[in-house]
């Protein structure tokens, strides 16, 4: 009798058997959709400013401009281009580095701000004039950004 319970397991009908199956099934489709996922959140542009919204991040985004609050990162983001327009990159890179030291919580978005004053700066004075303006703010991320820009 024994025997004849160890010979039904082995022949597939076995619960180990039934879950194999049933994985080997669902997983692929699992993967296929969350990798599918995973490519339409990345912002593929390289510019930070113009990133694709999924529904979700737009009714989130909408949220938060209808309360008016704005992350400090984005204020003094284009409190910077501005200043990067009217005067210089060195005077942006200076107030720059003025607000990290000032404000520390800044010191994560330091390295993307800077590289977002190097892409402007080439728009605005061309590579080589731009990069004149570098300096170790943020670990030479103004340099990079200058870099990425002018390929």
């Amino acid at each position: 009798m024994k025997h004849s319970a160890t010979q039904q397991t082995r022949s597939g009908r076995g619960p180990a058997r039934r879950i194999g199956r049933s994985l080997a099934f669902v997983l692929p489709v699992v993967l296929v959709l969350s990798g599918t996922l995973a490519v339409t959140r990345v912002n593929w542009s390289g510019d930070p400013s113009n990133s694709v919204l999924t529904a979700s991040d737009a009714s989130a985004a909408g949220a938060s401009t209808r309360a008016g609050a704005r992350a400090p990162h984005e204020v003094l983001r284009d409190r910077l281009l501005i200043e990067l327009q009217e005067e210089d990159p060195g005077v942006a890179l200076t107030h720059l580095q003025q607000a990290v030291d000032e404000r520390p919580s800044l010191a994560r978005h330091c390295a993307s701000l800077a590289r977002a004053l190097g892409r402007a700066a080439v728009k605005v004075y061309g590579p080589t004039r731009a990069q004149s303006y570098a300096r170790p703010v943020c670990d030479t991320a103004f340099a990079s950004g200058v870099l990425a820009e002018h390929r």
